[in-house]
């Protein structure tokens, strides 16, 4: 069950990034990875589904799960750059997803991903001005404003693609950010119930 469901994945991924669109015939993935039509069907129920799944999975792998066990303050450049490598990586496959009718839940799930990585990070800096619902507030906040350029970088933007110049350019904002963060010379007000 499990290698299957990780041959339909790494078959979809495949495809869409060679092909360059979302529109993968459920029969070609199913042979790509060598099992029955059916059994894409009785796994995802359907081929948006499975591309979706796909997607979740390899941020997951890659972005996610690694990052689950460095130290939170470690939002270096070194974060940046694999967050942009990935993207350039597979650039083919996040393209076609984001201009296919998942777009949307990509964009929600990716940050949903890396958001409370960055709420964390943000919990250990300005844990004394920071009460924990703001944190995890611009957390979501800075994550999907970042979700986003990465999007209009890789569906966007022609020319080939300069992981080292975006994750500068993704720094540059987040300090920007920071420093506002840093200027907070009293603690933020805690939501009041019922906010």
């Amino acid at each position: 069950m499990r290698r299957t469901r990780a041959a339909l994945l790494a078959a979809a991924v495949t495809l869409v990034s060679a092909r360059g669109t979302a529109n993968v015939p459920v029969s070609e993935i199913a042979d790509a990875a060598g099992v029955s039509r059916q059994l894409v069907y009785l796994h995802y129920g359907d081929r948006d589904t499975l591309l979706f799944e796909a997607a979740l999975d390899l941020a997951r792998r890659e972005l996610a799960d690694p990052w689950g066990e460095a130290p939170a303050e470690t939002i270096s450049r070194e974060r940046a750059l694999a967050v942009t490598r990935h993207f350039a990586a597979h650039r083919g496959f996040y393209r076609a997803m984001f201009e296919s009718s998942s777009a949307y839940a990509l964009n929600q799930v990716v940050s949903a991903l890396l958001a409370p990585l960055r709420s964390s990070s943000l919990r250990v800096r300005f844990g004394s001005v920071l009460p924990p619902r703001v944190a995890d507030d611009l957390g979501v906040f800075i994550t999907g404003g970042g979700t986003a350029l990465m999007h209009a970088w890789v569906a966007s933007c022609d020319e080939v693609l300069d992981p080292e110049s975006m994750a500068d350019r993704l720094l540059a904002v987040g300090e920007i950010l920071t420093g506002a963060l840093e200027g907070i010379q009293h603690p933020v007000p805690a939501q009041r119930a019922g906010d």
